[in-house]
């Protein structure tokens, strides 16, 4: 049986990120960063670096981590997805960091890893290109041996948070299969460009390469395995994220809904606003369950991870861009205004459906896997 009560501990590290980000991710500060083209607040990346030590909260000790579990992240992401706190917390952890411990590369583990977990290395993993899909037939970017290296040449879009990461890792073709490079923020050939999209909340960038030198990671014609477990580990990470937007938007809407008075009540006591808002709760409760049992799945590294991670992926984003367009409804008129956040959710719950392969993609993922 899977319990999935949080421990007090965890309980305890929700209280503690919850409060930070209520201080340091309010709306304003969201919508100041959203529209900066760093996209997030450096000095704030530093205190939830060093104070909290959220980045290496799932990195083993050996590489400078804390050493805990992914459940202990999943209560992270929930409280980020919440505030939609505006960092490269998303692309180093659920990204980068993945991609480095399932990369069966311990050199790179060692060097590379103490750097994320501290806080000091903002870090992404380009493997998109022009058509967006996480597909091995789509990776176009070539990789060639070259004075006992590698060099890169191609274009990789919709890189998160690709325009400030210090190191990033890159999903290539060489002559043997597809593999995986890494390439530092100040190699010759590298250009990044800010890409401007409807959730200006999570940065997308445009990466071109022009024969700029890499370092291979694992092993040459590996790498697709390992982007394969990253997408299940990300998948999760994003539905968790995606729980507590939604969460964030009933909550909204149900506070609304009790002090907006017409027709001289409050216009949660009207039947289509409490069936609105209960419809919101049921969807809600049943992601929150697909989230959680995927984060333990992701924990255990067990065999219903892939599963668990597409399942969870495809159906809490819908529900998140159900929840944020009900939520605008019950706000009425005054949830479609600039003003309102409520279209900041729905922007970022838009997003997310299309973030790592849209629902349709993941359940024809899901339905390979179960052989139907």
């Amino acid at each position: 049986m899977v319990n999935f009560a949080f421990s007090d501990e965890q309980e305890e590290l929700r209280r503690t990120v919850r409060r930070f980000l209520d201080e340091r991710s309010p709306e304003p500060e969201v919508r100041r960063l959203m529209a900066t083209d760093e996209g997030f607040d450096r000095a704030v990346w530093e205190q939830l670096s060093t104070q909290l030590s959220l980045p290496g909260l799932a990195v083993p000790e050996e590489y400078d981590g804390a050493g805990f579990g992914y459940v202990d992240l999943a209560v992270v992401f929930e409280e980020m997805g919440r505030s939609l706190f505006c960092a490269p917390y998303f692309a180093t952890v659920a990204l980068a960091a993945n991609a480095l411990l399932c990369a069966d590369d311990e050199a790179a583990r060692k060097e590379l890893l103490p750097g994320i977990a501290r806080g000091e290395t903002i870090a992404t993993l380009a493997v998109t290109e022009h058509d967006g899909a996480w597909r091995e037939t789509s990776i176009a970017m070539a990789a060639r041996a070259a004075d006992g290296g590698w060099r890169l040449t191609g274009t990789k879009e919709f890189v998160l948070d690709g325009h400030v990461a210090d190191l990033l890792l890159v999903i290539a073709r060489t002559p043997t299969g597809v593999s995986m490079f890494a390439v530092d923020h100040a190699a010759a050939g590298l250009e990044r460009e800010l890409v401007h999209a409807l959730d200006e909340t999570r940065k997308l960038a445009k990466i071109q390469l022009t024969d700029t030198p890499a370092r291979l990671i694992g092993g040459e014609g590996d790498a697709w395995p390992v982007v394969e477990r990253v997408l299940d580990l990300a998948s999760v990470a994003l539905a968790l994220e995606s729980v507590g937007g939604a969460q964030r938007c009933l909550d909204a809407a149900v506070d609304y809904a009790k002090v907006r008075v017409q027709f001289g009540r409050p216009i949660g006591s009207f039947q289509a606003v409490k069936h609105r808002c209960a419809d919101m709760l049921v969807e809600l409760e049943g992601a929150k369950s697909a989230a959680y049992y995927a984060a333990w799945c992701a924990a255990e590294q067990n065999d219903e991870l892939t599963v668990s991670a597409s399942l969870a992926k495809a159906y809490c984003t819908e529900v998140y861009a159900k929840v944020a367009a009900d939520n605008i409804q019950v706000h009425g008129g005054i949830g479609f205004t600039w003003e309102h956040p409520a279209h900041l959710y729905l922007k970022r719950a838009k997003s997310s459906e299309l973030l790592l392969g849209d629902p349709a993609t993941h359940r024809d993922r899901l339905g390979a896997q179960l052989g139907i």
